[in-house]
């Protein structure tokens, strides 16, 4: 049925599609815990309903929201689950209204369960792939870019402001450096000094973190700070940027939801209720299409780590967690 689907347009002109098989493999989680919960595992291939389409994974990005996930902090596993939000690959079946056709290359976000050879989802959440963005820079974007671009909309960063972005070298950070930039803002990043070269690269000032960090960014932003986008998630980078800004909702914090009850901060994040208005999330999924014209465009890069097979996604989720890994991390099915 499956690869009746991929031909369902009658007259419609498509790549040949491979017979489907019905199973196939992705990774679930069955109970909450370390990387070595994730199994991979036979599961049915889902047809397309209205507004869906099936995609056969190329690449799969991995998130360190997927490792809380795992680990059971943002809701309880009582069965087992697919993990993944985001992805690239090739339309393999379209459902009921949907533009896509068999053989579009894609890019998606915000998708049910990534990690896996197959994926069924809304069409709302795909976008077209350019030709100039590869399948792991595809699915780098998601949660990454779309966190950055939100951010730093949300809280209305300008022309001619200064921004201090902690963790300036993660993929979150290395996105926010580049939007600040093409949006006429400038850059103060923290990183360690192995990552400083990249982040002039991208046009910030690097910084390195630990004692004295305060000294530094006031050295390197003598005009001061104006913004501050926090996603290291460590006390000394909550007070540098409490000292440096005096209003502190202009510190988007990313990583430590309490914080907005306890300091004021302004925080967006799926663990606290709220936070992503309908507002918010409708920039996530702007985010996407904008980043990948770009990146066409020779205007953005992603900085790309190593990639996995699905059936080393616990190596994968290690590095995610303690490793410190040089670039975003993808599972390659």
């Amino acid at each position: 049925m499956l690869a009746a689907l991929a031909g369902q347009d009658e007259g419609m002109t498509s790549p040949s599609q491979p017979e489907l098989p019905e199973t196939a493999k992705a990774v679930l989680i069955t109970r909450a815990g370390g990387p070595e919960v994730l199994e991979l595992r036979d599961v049915p291939v889902a047809a397309p309903g209205p507004g869906e389409v099936l995609v056969r994974v190329r690449a799969a990005g991995v998130n360190p929201v997927d490792a809380k996930i795992r680990k059971g902090s943002r809701g309880d596993i009582t069965e087992p689950k697919r993990i993944g939000a985001d992805a690239s690959g090739v339309v393999v079946a379209a459902g009921e209204g949907v533009t896509f056709r068999p053989g579009d290359e894609v890019i998606g976000w915000g998708q049910p369960g990534t990690y896996a050879e197959y994926v069924t989802g809304p069409a709302a959440k795909w976008t077209p792939k350019p030709a100039e963005v590869s399948f792991p820079e595809g699915a780098a974007l998601g949660v990454p870019g779309g966190t950055a671009y939100q951010c730093l909309k949300s809280v209305g960063l300008v022309p001619g402001e200064t921004l201090l972005v902690h963790a300036g070298a993660g993929a979150v950070g290395q996105a926010a450096v580049q939007f600040a930039k093409l949006w006429g803002a400038n850059v103060v990043a923290t990183a360690s000094e192995s990552n400083h070269e990249r982040l002039r690269t991208l046009g910030a000032v690097p910084v390195t973190y630990g004692d004295g960090l305060l000294d530094r960014v006031r050295e390197a932003a003598p005009q001061g700070i104006d913004r501050v986008l926090e996603a290291a998630g460590t006390d000394e980078a909550l007070e540098v940027s409490l000292a440096l800004v005096d209003d502190p909702t202009r510190i988007v914090e990313i990583v430590v939801p309490g914080w907005a009850a306890e300091h004021g901060v302004t925080v967006f994040s799926g663990g606290l209720p709220g936070s992503m208005t309908p507002e918010a999330n409708a920039l996530r999924d702007e985010a996407i299409p904008y980043t990948a014209k770009l990146i066409a465009e020779g205007r953005f890069s992603v900085e790309l780590g190593e990639a996995f097979a699905l059936a080393d996604a616990a190596r994968a989720h290690e590095l995610v967690e303690t490793g410190h890994p040089r670039g975003k991390i993808v599972l390659t099915p």
